[in-house]
C-alpha cells in the first residue's frame, strides 16, 4: 500500500492527495507534524525534510527541487494516468510554475489568516515562528488586513483559467492533465479554512473543480 506523508492543507499534498483518489490506488495518509519533519527525514535518509513525501514498498519518492514534479510522474508512470503526455511538455511546464508561484503565493495567505482554527495546538508555535521567520515578524496580521486585496488578486489571476475551460472540460482538453491536479491542489488549500468560495464570475472553474474533485480515472 502506498503511503502519503502530508501536512493535510499543504496545496502540494492536496494535489497528491487527489491524484491518488484519481489512480485508485490503495493507500493511506501519514500525517506529519508542522514542528517536526523527523520522520520524513529518516525516511529519505537523511536527503529531505519537506512534504508530500511517498513511500511504495520499496521506493521512496520525493522531489529533487521546486519544479521537478518526481511524484506526480512517479505515479503516471505506475498507474498510466496520462498526466504527461508528450505534446503538452512545454506548456505545462509552463502552467504549473505559475501556479505553483503566483497563484499559490496568494492562496495560501489567505488560509493562513485562519491559522488557528485548523492548525493542532501543539502545532501552533511552531506554525507561528515558521511563518515569520520566512515573511517577517506580524505577516499573518498583515495579511489578515489585506483580506480584500489578496481576494481580488486572486479572482484576477484565476481568469486565464477561466478562458481555457470555455470550450473543453480540462484545462489543456478532454483529459485532466498534471495542471489540472496542480491547480486543483491551490484552490483546495485557498477553500480550507472553509471562510471562502470560489469567486462567483468563475463559473466553470467552479464546475471544474466540484468535477475534478470526485473524477476517477476511467480503466
Amino acid at each position: 500500500m502506498i503511503e502519503l506523508y502530508q501536512i493535510p492543507w499543504s496545496p502540494y499534498c492536496l494535489a497528491i492527495r487527489r491524484l491518488l483518489e484519481f489512480s485508485g490506488a490503495r493507500h493511506q495518509v501519514v500525517r506529519v507534524a508542522v514542528g517536526s519533519r523527523a520522520p520524513v527525514w529518516r525516511l529519505t535518509r537523511e536527503r529531505y525534510y519537506q512534504v508530500p513525501v511517498l513511500r511504495d514498498a520499496r521506493n521512496v519518492v520525493f522531489e529533487t527541487d521546486a519544479d521537478s514534479q518526481v511524484i506526480a510522474k512517479y505515479l503516471d508512470s505506475k498507474f498510466s494516468l496520462g498526466l504527461f503526455p508528450s505534446g503538452q511538455e512545454g506548456v505545462q511546464s509552463i502552467l504549473w510554475r505559475y501556479i505553483e508561484n503566483d497563484l499559490e503565493g496568494v492562496g495560501f495567505k489567505l488560509n493562513d489568516i485562519h491559522w488557528r482554527e485548523f492548525v493542532p495546538p501543539r502545532d501552533q508555535l511552531d506554525f507561528l515562528r515558521f511563518k515569520e521567520r520566512k515573511f517577517g515578524r506580524g505577516c499573518l496580521d498583515q495579511w489578515r488586513a489585506q483580506q480584500p486585496q489578496l481576494l481580488a488578486e486572486l479572482e484576477a489571476k484565476l481568469l486565464p483559467f477561466e478562458a481555457m475551460l470555455l470550450d473543453k472540460e480540462f484545462l489543456l482538453d478532454f483529459h485532466p492533465r498534471f495542471v489540472d491536479f496542480d491547480l486543483w491542489g491551490i484552490l483546495a488549500n485557498f477553500l480550507w479554512s472553509r471562510h471562502y468560495q470560489l469567486p462567483a464570475a468563475h463559473t466553470r472553474l467552479a464546475a471544474w473543480y466540484a468535477r475534478l474533485g470526485t473524477l476517477k480515472v476511467q480503466r
